[in-house]
Order: C-alpha cells, then sequence, then structure tokens
C-alpha cells in the first residue's frame, strides 16, 4: 500500500504567551493519494497555524506529520526547505504573480530556486499552462488576464514541481463566482488525474466540491460525514 500523503498524529502547537495560547490541540488527519480534503472553519480556528504546519513552514509543538511518508519534524531546515519544493505545490488567495513577467515566464520562475536543469524548462511550463487550459495567454502580462485566468496561472506555476499535495488556501476567495465554479472543475480534474488537493476554505461553495469535509474549532479537527 502506497504511503499516505499526510499523516499527522497527536499534532498540537502553542504560540508563548501569558498564559501559552494553543492554537492546534491533539490533531490527527490522513490524507491518502487522491484524496479531495476540504478543510473548513471560521476566522481564529487555527486554520492558519495548520496550513502552516501542512506546508512545512512552521513546526508543531508536539506530535508527528509525516509528508509522503518522510517524518518532518525531525528534519533541518534545509531537509524540510526541499521537500517542500518538491513535494507540495501551494495556491493562495493573492495569485502572486509578478507584473512585468509573461504568464509563461512566471511559471518557469518556480523552477529558479529547484535543482531541475534549465533545458527544457520553457517546455514544462508550457506543459503546465496546458494543463490549466492557458496555453493561449502564454505570451500575456498578468495585468491582461482575468482574476480566475491569474489563478490557472497560479495553479500552473504550483504544477512544475510534480507535487504529491496541492496545498490551496482561499483559492477562490478573489473570484467571482462564475470563475469560482471554473477553478473548481479545475480542482476536479486534477483529482480525477490522481493529485491529492487540499483546500482549507471557508466557503460553502468550495468546501462542497470536495470528497471529505474537516472541520476546525479551537484548534480541534472533526470529520464531517
Amino acid at each position: 500500500m502506497p504511503e499516505p500523503v499526510i499523516e499527522l498524529a497527536g499534532v498540537s502547537r502553542e504560540f508563548v504567551a501569558d498564559p501559552p495560547v494553543r492554537a492546534l490541540s491533539e490533531v490527527h488527519l490522513r490524507v491518502e493519494p487522491g484524496d479531495y480534503v476540504a478543510i473548513i472553519g471560521p476566522s481564529g480556528s487555527g486554520k492558519s497555524t495548520l496550513l502552516n504546519i501542512l506546508g512545512l513552514l512552521d513546526r508543531p509543538t508536539s506530535g508527528s506529520y509525516r509528508l509522503d511518508g518522510v517524518e518532518t519534524t525531525t528534519l533541518r531546515d534545509g531537509a524540510r526547505t526541499r521537500l517542500r519544493g518538491t513535494r507540495i505545490g501551494f495556491v493562495f488567495q493573492s495569485f502572486h504573480l509578478l507584473s512585468h513577467r509573461t504568464v509563461v515566464e512566471n511559471v518557469m520562475l518556480a523552477e529558479v530556486y529547484g535543482r531541475r536543469p534549465r533545458t527544457g524548462r520553457r517546455a514544462r511550463a508550457e506543459r503546465a499552462l496546458e494543463q490549466v487550459g492557458m496555453s493561449q495567454r502564454a505570451a500575456f502580462v498578468p495585468d491582461r488576464l482575468s482574476g480566475g485566468e491569474r489563478q490557472r496561472v497560479a495553479i500552473a506555476r504550483a504544477l512544475m514541481a510534480r507535487p504529491a499535495l496541492l496545498l490551496c488556501d482561499e483559492p477562490t476567495g478573489n473570484l467571482d463566482s462564475r470563475n469560482t465554479g471554473a477553478i473548481l472543475d479545475l480542482f476536479d480534474g486534477l483529482r480525477a488525474g490522481g493529485l491529492t488537493v487540499l483546500v482549507i476554505t471557508h466557503e460553502a461553495e468550495v468546501s462542497a466540491r470536495a470528497e471529505r469535509r474537516v472541520r476546525i474549532g479551537d484548534g480541534v479537527l472533526t470529520e464531517e460525514g
């Protein structure tokens, strides 16, 4: 059997204060390859803290986090950075595209700090754009794109590393309903192709499209039926 993409066991995160603030409390979560999971909850529920731990941007105070079979809590910072760059693709509410670069150049930038050779980088970026239906906009700059098109470019950039996990933080927060539906259709297609998708959201329309829904409240996760 393949290893789970995400396996959290007893993960807690406390922040130093008087008294200490416990943002996550004994979290357990298992996400298998090809799962499509939505984590939902209001502001202050612990969503951002959980995102940072899942994305290897922060470490838990206690507990175990295995990503694709690798125990991450004992890794040095350099190893965590390499694992994050090769196994996780990030999609954010803000698209984080460079306005002075073309669409294809923005996607190519995903490999600047990686170890893949420069040879073939443009071709790989063009294939990623084709995967999200943006080939025809490769030479455009972001200012000429709609919000939905910019998010597609950001998703193409996230796919460049061929990640095990697409980790999405409020990916439709800046989009209207039509573009939201188009992005959710794209997630459906990526998941059908075998990619593991985890979306952190507060929007019911977004969470309803996922195969699994997990609610977070006061740092505690509860799987919904």
